[in-house]
Parts: C-alpha cells; sequence; structure tokens
C-alpha cells in the first residue's frame, strides 16, 4: 500500500469517529443556580440596583484607605508614580491638561463603588468587605469635598449623592450629527467653489511679533558700509554721526533671567531652601508659585499673614470657615500650631496630613512659603 493512500485511510476513519461526536453537545457542566448567578453578578447601577447591604464611615475610610490603596494613590488620594490620582481638579476639564479624577470627572457615585468592589485592591480584587467599600466610597466623597467629615455612606442614602460631573456627559450623537459629513461622494475635480484668495494675513491677526516699529520682529535691516567697512544700519550710522565723541556704545545687554521667588530681605536663604525639601511632603495636595491651582487642597501664595478660607474656588471645611469667620489668620504662630497637629488644632479639619512634629521643619516650610507672595 502506497503511502498516500494510507493517510487518505487514515484520514477518512478520524472523520468517522470524530465527525459524529463534534455534531453532538459535549454533555459538560450544568446550568447555573440562581444564588451562583447572584454571587458572579455583582455590578451597581446609577439607581442603586445591586448594591450590598452595609455601611461604612469616612474615618473608617481614611484607615482602610491607608491600609489597601495608599500604596498606590497616596494617603490623601493624590496619586503616585503613574497611579492616578482620585482628587481634586475640579474645574480643570476644560484646561489643556485636565485632572480626572472622581470629584471632576466620575458621573455616578455607583461607579466608584462598583470598580472598588469589583476590582481593587491591585492584586487582591473582592477581597474587600462591603462595609470596607462603603467607606472607601465615604472617605474618597470626603477627600473631593462632595461630604464632611462625620459622613456616613449606606444603601439607603448611596443614591441622594450627586456627584459634581453628573451633567457632564451625554448620549453619542457621531451617527446622526457626524458620520452623514463623511459618508457622501467624495468629490475628486473642481472641489473648490471659489478661487482661493488671501482675506488675512498673519501681521493683521497679531499674531506675528513686532518690533518698537510696527515692523515684523526679525526683519533683516538694510545695511551699509562704515569708514572702516563695517556693515551698518542707516540709523545706526546716522546715530553715531551725532553723539558725542566722547560716548562710547555700551554692551548689548545680556538675555533676560528668569524671575526668581521674591524673598523678604529678613528672609534666610538657607532657611527657605530647606523648606522647598520639607514642602516636598505637603505638594502632592498644595501647589505654589505662579500659575498655582487648587488640588486636593487649596493654593498657599501669600498664606503667610493672610486670613484663613479666602483662596478663590476652594471648597474649604465648616471646621476652617468657621475658625475663619472668628479672624483666624495665617501668622507665624497659627501655622506652627497648625502644621505641628492639624486636626488638635482643627477638629474636623479636612487635611489628613499628621504633621510636623520638628519645630526646625516648621519654620522652613513656612519660611519657605512666605517667599511666595499672593
Amino acid at each position: 500500500m502506497s503511502k498516500s493512500l494510507k493517510l487518505v485511510l487514515a484520514s477518512a476513519v478520524l472523520t468517522t469517529f470524530v465527525a459524529p461526536a463534534l455534531a453532538e453537545p459535549l454533555g459538560l457542566g450544568r446550568p447555573a443556580l440562581t444564588e451562583e448567578i447572584e454571587a458572579w453578578d455583582i455590578a451597581v447601577l446609577p439607581d442603586g440596583t445591586g448594591l450590598p447591604v452595609g455601611s461604612g464611615d469616612v474615618e473608617t475610610g481614611e484607615e482602610v484607605f491607608g491600609s489597601y490603596c495608599a500604596s498606590c494613590h497616596g494617603d490623601f488620594a493624590e496619586g503616585l508614580d503613574s497611579w492616578p490620582v482620585l482628587a481634586g481638579g475640579n474645574g480643570s476639564l476644560t484646561d489643556p491638561r485636565p485632572v480626572k479624577t472622581i470629584g471632576s470627572y466620575w458621573p455616578y457615585l455607583s461607579t466608584v463603588f462598583d470598580y472598588v468592589h469589583r476590582s481593587m485592591p491591585f492584586g487582591g480584587a473582592q477581597t474587600l468587605t462591603a462595609d470596607d467599600t462603603y467607606a472607601i466610597t465615604a472617605f474618597l466623597l470626603y477627600s473631593n469635598g462632595i461630604v464632611e467629615d462625620d459622613f456616613v455612606l449606606t444603601q439607603e442614602n448611596f443614591t441622594t449623592i450627586v456627584m459634581p460631573n453628573v451633567d457632564g456627559f451625554y448620549e453619542d450623537d457621531r451617527p446622526q450629527t457626524e458620520y452623514p459629513l463623511f459618508t457622501g461622494e467624495p468629490c475628486m475635480e473642481n472641489c473648490l467653489k471659489t478661487d482661493p484668495q488671501v482675506t488675512k494675513r498673519a501681521v493683521d491677526l497679531k499674531v506675528t511679533p513686532t518690533d518698537e516699529d510696527g515692523k515684523p520682529a526679525g526683519t533683516l535691516p538694510v545695511l551699509v558700509a562704515d569708514s572702516g567697512g563695517a556693515a551698518v544700519t542707516p540709523a545706526a550710522k546716522a546715530a553715531a554721526a551725532e553723539a558725542p565723541a566722547d560716548v562710547v556704545a555700551e554692551a548689548p545687554p545680556e538675555a533676560a533671567a528668569q524671575p526668581e521667588v521674591v524673598v523678604p530681605a529678613t528672609a534666610d536663604p538657607v532657611l527657605i531652601a530647606a523648606g522647598e525639601t520639607v514642602f516636598k511632603k505637603c505638594m502632592a495636595c498644595h501647589k505654589v508659585g505662579e500659575g498655582a491651582k487648587n488640588a486636593v487642597g487649596p493654593t498657599l501664595n501669600g498664606i503667610v499673614g493672610d486670613a484663613a478660607g479666602v483662596v478663590a474656588g476652594f471648597n474649604y471645611s465648616k471646621p476652617l470657615l468657621a475658625m475663619a469667620e472668628d479672624g483666624l489668620v495665617w501668622d507665624d504662630a497659627a501655622l506652627h500650631a497648625f502644621l505641628e497637629n492639624p486636626r488638635s488644632f482643627m477638629k474636623g479639619t479636612k487635611m489628613a496630613f499628621a504633621g510636623l512634629k520638628s519645630e526646625q521643619e516648621r519654620a522652613a516650610v513656612i519660611a519657605y512659603l512666605a517667599s511666595f507672595g499672593g
């Protein structure tokens, strides 16, 4: 028997035994039980459908978050390394680089709860209890200034929480509004309806830098030769002829240096430098300097000597606003007391930072903050 004939017969035998088996159900498994489906289906919808029974408060949530989440997302939900920031970013969605967080971007609280309950912590998904998840969600709401520090989240009050960006999304209408624009027959010749014309120039639109004479900056001057053969502009040659003999040309000014931080005359530069290092403990939540914006905490430009609670656009806690109404001013003494033990100085403060126990560190960071004007 030839080799090719053996292959044909072997194929026929395999087809005879295998084809009927593949044509019939394999008979494996069984229908899932109702309780098995319920255990698998843990989705939580915006209307509260799927929420488990449970509760969690902000204080407990801070502890649970610190144990399971802070290693990636930071103690204050500010994000670490490439892990995402979860708090702050209010009003930044129209910026060139928006900060998308739970408070600034997510439209429904159910998304927060469902994601934490389903997928977190990283590497230990679904190990958190329902109460732990409620507590973490409450802490994240507090970190975004949506609830107060005594808030308790339960399945009963869950749907009463309205997220700041709930109206920031809309149904995808591109099939109706955009797709028709790209589905017609393409124009392949004589597509311009009119001859192209120059209607505006860059200089008319004020996008071209100009010099003092109103000419576009960078325009090459007309050069003539002076008595020594060097090339100069006519204006420069005329000015040189009229200048007194004892006047000599000054050296061209050097390029303007970048503006430095304005430091009070009595400030110690060494102390300020030390304060900049200490401030690294704060910069995850607070920003300083030109262009600083509110984040998890308010900007701190001009804070030293200023009244409390006056940074525009920041949602201060009730305890701070109450102390501000009583005349709290962030002078040296008040800043020392607050930075040493924030929760002791201001019960109910939103700032979860434990404080700076070293008097030297507090003095240094206060000196650093004093170097930034309002």
